[in-house]
């Protein structure tokens, strides 16, 4: 029987079959091929780059290349530690004032200010924190490179207080208010050393401070401020502090207490121990800042130790209670005297002899001496020439507290 073409042929027409690896393709249209396709759709949107291969770089909308925003000033870095404060990030903020430091002292350069702030803003990130110690060491720090610089003070003095050392932290908060005694934290702070003292020691506890350093005239009323402050408004706000301070009436008890010390002050003088007088003096204002001769007889403190700056200032502040301060005339007269400033100096003896035309130290200044004659009238209606070089220590009770 002979085979025909078709069966002859039928090996040669099947297809050969498929690996089974390779799955049956699905039919178009069918749920399997909507669900391939969104797969490889997905692979091929997080497909990794072959190794070895080139990667392209991250590219912004403009086309510019991205990179990390590096810090390479002083400036930017505390600028930086500043907004990690504000947001609460102390330790964030310490290293970026600590990076800020290295890098600032690395250049060399010499800028005791921006320093001094810097390790003033650390010290502020260390009290958060709750590390006293290293608060300390940084004001320490601070104050070295610029003296009498509030802030460090009073951060000093908060740190001090934490761990009880309660003579060191009044010394602070006193320190603070001769620089500006309208600070409320330095007012309070002072008041709860005193009670901590007094409880200490007793009522002789002053007795056993160490001498408070004086603060010159050029370091009052230095604002600066901390990093979530700003200068213009804490500047404008102490202000208005300082000028209801003034005008606020001292309880009784606290102006017997600067009467008190007052009273020790003038024994100072007359022992010669005018700088601790002027201590006295300081803390007596403190207590009570409305008593005119206080400010007069540390003038006077001031004028032995030749601050003739501070002595007019004193008198000038004496002269705002009472416009009839003798001494506080003589004294400043002394000062401008000492200072050069002869007209001012007449116009405060002739302010004096007015209120007092009989005045005995004013009488004596007599001498004529050019070319710093002045006329004065020593009484109604008469004119003396006076020699300013004469302004010495006079009788009459100008010369004493």
């Amino acid at each position: 029987m002979r085979r025909g073409r078709g069966t002859r042929s039928l090996g040669f027409a099947q297809a050969p079959p498929l690996p089974r690896s390779v799955p049956p393709s699905p039919r178009p249209g069918s749920r399997c091929t909507q669900t391939l396709a969104a797969s490889a759709s997905a692979q091929t949107r997080f497909r990794t780059p072959r190794r070895g291969g080139p990667r392209r770089p991250p590219v912004y909308r403009s086309g510019a290349r991205m990179a990390p925003k590096l810090r390479d000033s002083v400036e930017e870095l505390r600028a930086a530690g500043n907004l990690s404060f504000r947001n609460g990030q102390f330790a964030e903020a310490a290293t970026l004032y600590s990076r800020a430091l290295r890098m600032l002292q690395a250049q060399g350069s010499s800028d005791p200010e921006k320093e001094s702030v810097l390790y003033s803003n650390r010290a502020a990130c260390h009290l958060k924190d709750g590390n006293c110690i290293d608060c300390i060491k940084d004001c320490t720090s601070a104050l070295a490179l610029v003296p009498f610089g509030m802030k460090p003070l009073l951060r000093r003095a908060s740190a001090y207080e934490a761990l009880e050392k309660y003579t060191l932290a009044y010394m602070d908060y006193l320190t603070v208010l001769q620089i500006d005694d309208s600070v409320t934290s330095a007012l309070e702070g002072s008041s709860r050393m005193t009670r901590a003292l007094m409880d200490s020691f007793g009522p002789d506890w002053r007795q056993k401070l160490p001498s408070i350093p004086l603060v010159p005239v050029s370091a009052q009323k230095r604002w600066e401020c901390l990093p979530s402050e700003n200068c213009k408004e804490t500047a404008k706000s102490k202000s208005k502090e300082s000028t209801a301070t003034k005008s606020r009436v001292p309880p009784a008890g606290d102006v017997e207490r600067a009467r008190v010390l007052k009273e020790e002050g003038n024994e100072l003088v007359k022992k010669g121990n005018h700088k601790q007088a002027i201590e006295k003096y300081n803390e007596s204002l403190w207590f009570s800042n409305l008593e005119s001769a206080t400010y007069s007889n540390r003038a006077l403190c001031h004028l032995v130790l030749k601050q003739y700056k501070e002595a007019v200032k004193d008198c000038t502040e004496a002269l705002r209670l009472d416009g009839r301060n003798v001494k506080a005339f003589y004294r400043r007269a002394q000062a401008y005297k000492a200072l050069k400033d002869y007209k001012s100096s007449f116009a405060d003896i002739n302010s004096l002899l007015q209120i007092e035309p009989r005045n005995g130290p004013a009488q004596k200044l007599r001498q004529e001496h050019a070319p710093d004659r002045v006329a004065l009238p020593a009484s109604p209606g008469t004119l003396t020439v006076v020699h300013l070089s004469n302004l010495g220590w006079g009788v009459g009770g100008t010369g004493k507290p």
